[in-house]
């Protein structure tokens, strides 16, 4: 039970988030595969990273939801006033999830996505593609600059803007002239990497427009690399009730590690402080639990 208590508290914050990235790996859960729709034949771990008041929070969601419907959930519990949260993912339709207008969060799609096309067909029209690699090596080594330099979020956008926005305006220049004067087959391995540049030009620029913005989602993809592991280990989950409690472990353990805890640990003390934890579960997430764990015992000893 404090498990579950602490894992929909950190959903709750999570959904408050100023970023949230999104993705999923496929997953195996038996019973699942069994009930699974003729139109829903998938079955998936999403994987959803959120930034909310400087703690990098991760949740796991297994079951036939993709992870946009899944981002979509957690983000009905997002207070109502709260400006919209900036999303990263790729340009797959089903991570986009389906809110009311007001609250969409702000897209942006993955530069390193986009880059990972180009790399793939590099070894063909390599004077093409080196251009564009090193242009968005450049993008990237401002982005370290500016985090290296600690630049708050719009003096980062106000240094993306005069330093990244020539580059990207000339790649996008680049691109159109491609297609548009015939120099590039578009139905070559070169042309669909252009025409994926074109196609979602404004969602992988958001960084240019929106203070705060990523410029990829290689965070979740990391995070996931947690599930692909279990999997591994476990193969499959039997049921949809075991796939849960696998996913509240993952969860609790990886958001954890991030915030230089030891999981062990933290996991022990939660099952101690039963009582605790249902009164306030804001004050035992992996952050924090430290300072209500010495709270606790000073009242056991007055």
């Amino acid at each position: 039970k404090p498990l579950v208590v602490v894992y929909e508290e950190l959903i709750r914050q999570a959904a408050q988030g100023e970023v949230l990235y999104n993705d999923d790996t496929a997953v195996r859960i038996l019973a699942l595969q069994r009930e699974t729709a003729a139109d829903r034949t998938g079955v998936f771990t999403t994987g959803i990273v959120a930034v909310a008041a400087g703690h990098r929070m991760a949740l796991f969601f297994s079951g036939d939801k993709h992870a946009g419907e899944n981002l979509a959930d957690v983000l009905k519990r997002r207070a109502d006033g709260l400006p919209p949260p900036i999303q990263m993912c790729d340009a797959l339709s089903r991570n986009g999830p389906k809110l009311a207008p007001e609250r969409e969060p702000l897209m942006g799609n993955c530069l390193a996505h986009l880059r990972r096309n180009f790399v793939e067909v590099a070894n063909n029209f390599a004077p093409e593609c080196r251009y564009v690699l090193e242009t968005l090596g450049e993008v990237y080594g401002n982005d370290e600059t500016a985090r290296d330099q600690a630049m708050t979020a719009d003096q980062r956008l106000a240094y993306h803007q005069a330093r990244s926005g020539p580059l990207m305006e000339q790649l996008h220049q680049w691109g159109q002239r491609q297609l548009d004067e015939h120099i590039v087959e578009p139905n070559s391995g070169l042309g669909k990497a252009i025409r994926y540049l074109l196609n979602h030009w404004p969602k992988l620029t958001l960084f240019l427009r929106q203070p705060g913005a990523p410029l990829d989602y290689n965070i979740v993809e990391r995070a996931l690399k947690k599930a692909i592991l279990n999997r591994k280990n476990g193969l499959f989950y039997k049921t949809r009730n075991g796939a849960r409690v696998g996913d509240l472990y993952m969860s609790r353990i990886h958001t954890c590690e991030w915030c230089g805890g030891n999981p062990f640990d933290y996991l022990t003390e939660l099952q101690k402080h039963v009582e605790e934890i249902s009164r306030n579960p804001a004050a035992w997430m992996p952050w924090n639990y430290r300072a209500a764990l010495e709270e606790a015992e000073l009242a056991k000893a007055a």
